[in-house]
């Protein structure tokens, strides 16, 4: 029982942290791609 508790918790703590960082992908892809489209504003002038 011990060990299925401590594998939940783990499996929890890994669930979470993915989250965090499926988070901080998207914010980064969406970074890039303002930039992109500035560029490619930039370029139309």
């Amino acid at each position: 029982m011990r060990k299925i508790v401590l594998l939940a918790a783990a499996a929890a703590a890994l669930l979470v942290s993915a989250c965090n960082t499926i988070e901080g992908v998207g914010r980064d892809v969406s970074a890039a791609g303002k930039a992109v489209a500035d560029t490619a504003k930039d370029a139309k002038k």
